[in-house]
């Protein structure tokens, strides 16, 4: 019996090719993750039952907790959700971009861009023109941060070139960023400590919407690019002679990775480690070609968020503490043991 299913799409023209062990996976990951989401429903400041939570979500006309699911913890859920997906799928490009394990949106300065450009917006007294605005200045910093690497990298983007400069201009944006905070009133700085602690609090529709499309156009486009990362995990030369642009797979692939870890942190704050620890979890569990990798690696993204969010919620009941911290919390010694792994 083969291990790997074959799809052929548009007359044989597109073609997927899906191990068994990875398909599995896939579909535990994706069961887990929704009872982690159900669980999330059912448990806040008032636990709920899940057998209540399911009748609010199929008959809202007939629950008395309607408007308490609806429109207060089915936000936060999806928003963590769609937040984890795309930092985990932006980690996973940009390490087989650069073919670096360490690689994540955090070294080459797109949580940086997004968050000097946030904390700015705020001690300016941006606030007054609506926080809805805050979302939008965070993407416009990652954006820019990428088309400065673009423009220092000159001939080409390569991968140690893009390590290198990203690493520089994340030391310097954090610089910036901490100067801001210190210039800044108190209530700035603390409102801006919050956001860089990386929170759903407060998560609402609006903001599920505003990142909804960057995911669902970003993750379909990742998968389909997938393939394109095996070719460039051989080399430039070889990659070159079989026939891959090498150039432009590489600027597809950075834009992708920034479009998807800037909108999610420009939504959700400054997330770190996301995109660092789910590729790898992935990798362990489907050891698999990038296509498979992909999905996988989205869930598991998902599913740190969500959990880091619940714990957040329910772990102190009097205070609703970032998701951003506990994630920080597992995701730091995680890089300290690759860095101790990969010497």
């Amino acid at each position: 019996m083969s291990s790997a299913i074959v799809v052929r799409l548009a007359g044989g023209r597109l073609s997927l090719c899906v191990e068994r062990r990875t398909l599995v996976v896939t579909l535990l990951l994706a069961a887990v993750l929704a009872v982690s989401a159900l669980a999330s429903l059912s448990l806040g400041s008032q636990a709920t039952p899940p057998g209540a939570v399911l009748e609010a979500l199929l008959y809202p006309a007939r629950s008395g907790i309607a408007l308490i699911v609806h429109e207060i913890r089915l936000p936060r859920v999806v928003l963590a959700v769609l937040v984890g997906a795309c930092l985990g799928v932006a980690g996973l490009l940009l390490q087989g971009l650069v073919r670096n394990p360490l690689a994540s949106p955090d070294v080459i300065g797109i949580t940086g861009g997004a968050a000097l450009a946030a904390v700015s917006f705020l001690a300016l007294g941006g606030v007054a023109l609506g926080e809805a605005w805050l979302p939008w200045v965070a993407l416009s910093g990652a954006l820019s941060v990428t088309l400065l690497i673009l423009a220092l990298s000159g001939r080409g983007v390569t991968p140690a070139r893009l390590v290198l400069i990203g690493i520089g201009l994340a030391a310097a944006l954090g610089a910036g960023t901490t100067l801001v905070l210190v210039l800044a009133t108190d209530t700035t700085a603390m409102q801006a400590y919050v956001w860089l602690s990386g929170s759903l609090y407060a998560a609402q529709w609006r903001s599920v919407a505003g990142l909804a499309p960057w995911a669902l156009v970003g993750l379909p486009l990742a998968l389909v690019l997938a393939r394109r990362l095996d070719v460039l995990a051989l080399g430039d030369e070889l990659a070159a002679g079989l026939g891959a642009s090498v150039r432009r797979t590489q600027l597809m692939l950075l834009l992708l990775a920034v479009a998807l870890a800037g909108a999610a942190v420009a939504f959700a704050g400054g997330l770190s480690f996301v995109g660092l620890l789910a590729p790898h979890i992935a990798r362990r569990l489907v050891a698999s070609r990038h296509t498979g990798l992909v999905p996988a690696t989205a869930l598991i993204g998902a599913l740190i968020v969500l959990l880091a969010d619940l714990l957040g919620r329910v772990a102190f009941q009097s205070r609703d503490l970032p998701a951003g911290i506990f994630v920080a919390g597992v995701g730091a010694p995680f890089f300290v043991y690759l860095l101790y792994r990969w010497r």
